[in-house]
């Protein structure tokens, strides 16, 4: 009689996957992902108010910055005045309910805001959000 111990199925090699390698190396993408998110939010340096409000859900939005000596960003490129309202009069004729995002620095002149606001009221952009950091 032959013993259940000398099968010859128990003597096949084992062919399942080893899953700790995967995982040791989505555990290092995650880290390397956390740490260098942060990095990429913004180029331009800003000192933004402290303030709650809802998050930020849509990705496809004009960014229009104001650093602390007043100098005008589109989307992270400097512009003057002049190009600013160049770019957001062409920004107004292919969608005017596009939304724009309107980041200024804490310690810059409100004529600065003002004046981009009065450029977006007077093209007809109504869809503009402030962009604050969360408390």
């Amino acid at each position: 009689m032959q013993s259940p111990f000398d099968r010859e199925d128990l003597q096949a090699p084992l062919a399942e996957i080893n899953t700790t390698p995967l995982v040791d190396v989505m555990l290092v993408l995650l880290v390397i992902f956390l740490v260098t998110a942060p990095m990429l939010n913004s180029a331009i340096k800003l000192n933004l108010p402290a303030e709650s409000a809802a998050q930020i859900t849509e990705q496809k939005t004009v960014t229009i910055s104001i650093n602390g000596s007043g100098q005008y960003f589109v989307d992270d490129q400097p512009v003057s005045s002049a190009e600013l309202e160049r770019k957001l009069s062409l920004t107004a004729k292919d969608s005017p309910k596009q939304q724009i995002h309107v980041r200024a620095d804490v310690d810059v002149n409100y004529g600065k805001v003002s004046a981009v606001l009065a450029t977006l009221q007077r093209l007809g952009l109504s869809n503009i959000g402030f962009v604050t950091e969360p408390r």
